[in-house]
């Protein structure tokens, strides 16, 4: 995919943060080429931010301490906008996604941002690499797919037994709920959040997980 990405000011409470965003009507001009191409292509999750990652970068800046001097590791982060806020505090950091174009854009924000602490990487949560480690993994609104959410329990469960600290954001879809049930034991930490995106309130889930 081929757009052009434009640097977007983004205001929260309490801080902001500038990322370089993909041009909305080039993501959607491209994917609608795409789809006359291949039938099933799905939309480019990533090239949006999403309430679920607002509020975990929300979370972050309002607990410094969760990520303070830590190995902080995103997985599927899209824009990653949690963790570059994460990287204000942490020692290090890996923004991280499947898709070489996310990947790309998280490169230029991090560069824009002067974070010399921030690395980004290809990665896929279907073939993460043996060594992989990270004190904290931060994981936003990857649950939207049924069909993964077994895949997903166990990378859960592979950084839990590392003794890595989890926080899990997600919209509270009904398809999901089985799949959070089954992280229950190990939260430590559940609350709502009220995301105003856009003008429209969403309600997001965070969860606080370890060992």
């Amino acid at each position: 995919m081929s757009i052009s990405l434009q640097l977007q000011h983004i205001e929260r409470p309490g801080y902001t943060i500038d990322l370089f965003v993909p041009n909305a009507p080039d993501v959607q001009d491209s994917y609608h080429r795409q789809k006359q191409v291949q039938a099933q292509i799905p939309f480019p999750h990533w090239t949006k931010l999403w309430p679920a990652a607002l509020a975990m970068g929300d979370y972050i800046y309002q607990h410094p301490e969760l990520v303070q001097h830590k190995t902080v590791l995103e997985l599927a982060a899209g824009l990653g906008l949690p963790a570059f806020v994460a990287a204000r505090y942490a020692q290090r950091v890996c923004c991280s996604d499947y898709l070489e174009e996310a990947v790309d854009t998280m490169t230029r924000s991090a560069a824009y941002l002067q974070l010399s602490n921030v690395t980004c990487q290809v990665l896929d949560w279907n073939l993460l690499p043996d060594d992989l480690r990270a004190e904290v993994l931060l994981l936003s609104d990857i649950n939207y797919d049924p069909d993964q959410f077994t895949l997903l329990y166990q990378v859960l469960e592979r950084f839990l037994r590392q003794g890595t600290i989890i926080l899990l954001t997600t919209p509270q879809r009904l398809m999901a709920k089985p799949f959070i049930e089954k992280l229950l034991p190990f939260c430590k930490q559940q609350q709502e959040m009220m995301i105003d995106h856009l003008q429209q309130p969403t309600p997001v889930s965070l969860l606080l997980l370890s060992a």
